[in-house]
């Protein structure tokens, strides 16, 4: 087999269209917004705005390391419930291995989310000093 035999017989084909178009339709758009839109070059474009009320001075914002923590924890749980979603949408090609396997990630987040209330890190309030 010679190499144009190879590129005849490509199976991919389509979705290498697909993915050239898809990167050309990106980029030509991230270029056109550069070239037709609008510049702005006034005195207060990179000052900050919120609400109509101008900052008189900087605040140091104190936020607690829960606050990533639960929010990590968060993403991570969500995330497991979109691989829950895709799982419940193919159950029936699946079969009872999948259900197997699925019982088992159940029970895994599970225990994970008992370290994590054992752990106390959903807890807010700080712990009292007796």
């Amino acid at each position: 087999m010679n190499f144009i035999d190879i590129l005849c017989n490509f199976q991919y084909w389509n979705f290498l269209i697909y993915c050239l178009l898809s990167c050309g339709l990106c980029f030509s758009i991230l270029l056109l917004s550069s070239i037709l839109g609008g510049k702005s070059r006034s005195r207060y474009k990179h000052t900050p705005f919120e609400s109509g009320i101008i900052p008189v001075d900087e605040l140091p914002l104190n936020i607690s390391i829960k606050f990533y923590l639960v929010a990590i924890c968060f993403v991570l749980f969500d995330i497991e419930s979109c691989y829950l979603y895709l799982w419940s949408i193919c159950i029936a090609q699946v079969g009872w291995l999948g259900f197997v396997e699925v019982i088992f990630f159940i029970l895994f987040l599970l225990f994970g989310l008992i370290y994590l209330v054992r752990l106390s890190l959903l807890n807010w309030e700080s712990p009292k000093d007796f």
